[in-house]
């Protein structure tokens, strides 16, 4: 069981904070906890706007901005003009995290406070993430990963502060998508987020992602929901080809991360 008090006897100890806010769970229980913890004078959540960005993953960062009272700046990010990150190699989110880092680095220091922290659990510490490099080289907090807490206890934590979305998937950015080596621009992202957007209307839940493999669309669901995304295959060729893929396939081993990754380790160089 989490103990909430010890997190924001954490927080305390960071002075005035920052927070890279993405409205997802991590970021959204440190949002909360910070403002309780600190109160406005002493906390600030700030939101990276760009085209990588979800628009629902957005929405949702803003309504619980406004539910809980959080203090908040939205800001623009520049990753889609550096070339490093349109290449999309496998180090991508280094150059996207190194570019974040950067504006609110600036932030911390224009409205003079100390610490920029960020939503990292200590489950993330052991995977594929490159963006956790660019964490460290600019001095970035992350009090979650800090205190031990797994994503089971953050959303446990989350629940217990009355998060509404405590136990929502994870929604990375769209360029998470976009196989490595094919190159980010801002049609293929939207591609993505239309297509996804899509298939949550249809009803399928839980985790999902529309993966961008140039003409073709993968699509990976639960396994639960693939008898509903089978019911309505006619619908979602005829969109996703409106869409402006030639092909779309059902991924039929599901919903599962890192898949792009394996993909690229597998590939010939």
């Amino acid at each position: 069981m989490p103990d909430i008090q010890n997190l924001y006897a954490h927080l305390n100890t960071l002075g005035r904070v920052v927070l890279g806010y993405s409205g997802g769970v991590d970021s959204a229980l440190l949002a909360v906890a910070g403002s309780r913890a600190l109160g406005p004078e002493r906390f600030l959540a700030a939101v990276g706007r760009s085209a990588s960005y979800p628009a629902d993953q957005s929405d949702t960062a803003l309504r619980l901005a406004r539910q809980f009272e959080i203090p908040l700046r939205e800001i623009e990010t520049h990753e889609l003009a550096d070339a490093r990150y349109l290449s999309n190699s496998t180090e991508r989110c280094y150059f996207c995290k190194s570019e974040l880092w950067t504006r609110l680095a600036e932030l911390r220091h224009n409205l003079g406070f100390d610490t920029v922290i960020d939503g990292t659990n200590a489950d993330d510490l052991g995977e594929h993430r490159p963006g956790l490099r660019a964490s460290r080289e600019m001095g970035i907090r992350s009090p979650l990963a800090e205190l031990g807490w797994s994503k089971t206890e953050v959303r446990e934590a989350a629940r217990q502060l009355g998060l509404p979305t405590w136990n929502a998937p994870a929604a990375p950015c769209l360029s998470s998508r976009v196989m490595y080596g094919l190159a980010i621009t801002p049609g293929r992202l939207h591609q993505v987020e239309r297509g996804e957007a899509f298939l949550r209307s249809l009803g399928i839940h839980g985790d999902l992602r529309v993966r961008h493999h140039g003409d073709k669309a993968r699509l990976e669901v639960q396994p639960d929901q693939m008898p509903r995304l089978r019911e309505h295959w006619p619908h979602i060729e005829t969109t996703f080809h409106n869409l402006g893929f030639t092909l779309v396939e059902l991924d039929p081993r599901g919903y599962r991360r890192g898949g792009l990754l394996a993909l690229a380790a597998h590939s010939p160089d």
